[in-house]
């Protein structure tokens, strides 16, 4: 008797698991889709299929939902989608083809639509200071991550450039041109800065 209560204690605890993580991977897409603040609660439990009560029971109300996705799948993707761009053998070329494989194989509407996180920032940031903190502490988790491996190769680098200040730059303009073509919903802007940045990037290099 007592293992099977423990069993379905355990079955109990991975079906709320599964529960949450659904409620967070589709209000992510609909965040994604339709901002912060447009997102209703309600759109999220018809997709979910699940009551208020099981949303409630995860997230005592929306801020704190936007919270979790900001911090379990925003910034976990963000920052896994950069790692092996600038942990290759040679960084600069890595982020050069990182950016140029974008506007070459990324479709006109994902770019216009936006990086899914840079949207949500810009949304958030000023409005909301439990946001601006989650925000400012994943870009010093990706400021590192870029610094740390031109750092690597700084024998290859001009000794007049600051790291840090670099791996700002190149995410700020990419952040930026990004912007750009959502708010124009032109792509070919997207291809001229990263263009032009990918130049700055490899003229990083000791000529």
């Amino acid at each position: 008797m007592e293992l099977i209560q423990a069993v379905n204690k355990v079955v109990k605890m991975r079906d709320a698991e599964l529960t949450r993580q659904k409620i967070l991977e589709i209000s992510a897409d609909e965040i994604h889709k339709n901002g912060f603040i447009a997102t209703s609660l309600s759109s999220i439990l018809v997709r979910c299929e699940v009551s208020k009560g099981a949303l409630y029971h995860h997230f005592k109300n929306k801020m704190e939902l936007g919270y979790a996705v900001f911090e379990e799948i925003y910034t976990p993707m963000f920052l896994e989608l950069w790692q092996p761009v600038v942990e290759v053998e040679d960084p600069i070329e890595g982020l050069c083809e990182f950016f140029t494989a974008m506007y070459k194989e990324g479709s006109c509407d994902e770019i216009v639509c936006g990086c899914p996180l840079n949207n949500l920032c810009q949304e958030m940031s000023a409005i909301d200071e439990g946001f601006r903190l989650r925000i400012l502490n994943m870009q010093q988790q990706l400021n590192q991550l870029i610094s740390l491996n031109l750092q690597r190769v700084a024998a290859q680098l001009r000794d007049d450039i600051d790291v840090s200040q670099v791996a700002y730059f190149i995410v700020a303009t990419f952040h930026g041109s990004s912007s750009l073509s959502k708010c124009t919903k032109n792509k070919d802007l997207f291809e001229k800065v990263i263009k032009e940045l990918c130049s700055y990037i490899r003229h990083l290099r000791i000529r």
